[in-house]
């Protein structure tokens, strides 16, 4: 079963969040990923340790009491917002403010072990 967190229009950078995700890439446990973003200097891991947070917290209140694994964590780009700087000789410069969209989706360990693997489907074949 799949369970998904969503956080929008987070004040922070997609770059940004995606550099943070790239550390934890390799790791699967939930638990563990938190454990990793508590302990990042980086200001964009407080809002993803909270959407995973969420996403562990919608397992729970559906009745889901099987380990989970991360199934996918997708950075979107939200809108974002345009401004202005005065600069010298009555010109401007831009400041774009960008936003983002983060998604976590779970699934349980169960479905990530019964699922088929891609050498035997080529077999199939």
């Amino acid at each position: 079963m799949l369970i998904k967190a969503e956080q929008k229009y987070i004040r922070t950078s997609p770059q940004k969040l995606r550099e943070v995700v790239r550390g934890f890439k390799k790791l699967k446990d939930p638990q563990k990923i938190i454990e990793y973003l508590k302990f990042s200097d980086k200001r964009a891991a407080k809002p993803l340790a909270k959407t995973l947070a969420t996403a562990i917290a919608n397992a729970k209140s559906r009745g889901i009491t099987q380990e989970l694994v991360i199934h996918e964590f997708q950075i979107g780009e939200g809108p974002t917002m345009k401004r202005w700087r005065a600069a010298s000789r009555g010109m401007a410069h831009k400041i774009l403010k960008r936003t983002s969209h983060i998604r976590v989706i779970l699934e349980t360990k169960d479905e990530v072990l019964n699922a088929p693997k891609e050498t035997e489907q080529k077999e199939e074949k």
